[in-house]
């Protein structure tokens, strides 16, 4: 549906609801013509923000999303994560074997 015919049949909804509304809520034609009018002026204006909201979130979704330079910049990422999980095996096993050559130190001389 085109925002104009959106915003056309918005419109004419919003003017039948005035008029019920007026109906039930008024005994005079002034405040039927008003209530009828500030409905339909409600609904006009709020059909407009609606469209408005639908172009801005359309338009924002049409631009094309590089993958292959965010695919290099994610292996790169990989490779970096790789890299500081094998120096941070290496430094454990490094720490384990201090661990073991300190205990074994420590019990050779308390004998």
């Amino acid at each position: 549906m085109l925002g104009e015919n959106f915003v056309y049949f918005f419109t004419v909804q919003g003017f039948f609801v005035g008029i019920i509304f007026g109906i039930l809520n008024s005994f005079d034609a002034n405040a039927l013509f008003v209530y009828t009018l500030l409905i339909t002026i409600f609904f006009y204006l709020f059909s407009h923000i609606i469209i408005a909201l639908y172009y801005r979130t359309l338009a924002a979704k049409t631009y094309t999303f590089p993958r292959d330079i965010h695919e290099k910049e994610l292996d790169n990422v990989v490779k970096e994560i790789n890299k500081r999980e094998k120096l941070i095996d290496y430094a454990i096993k490094t720490t384990d074997h201090a661990i073991k050559i300190n205990q074994n130190d420590t019990q050779g001389h308390g004998r």
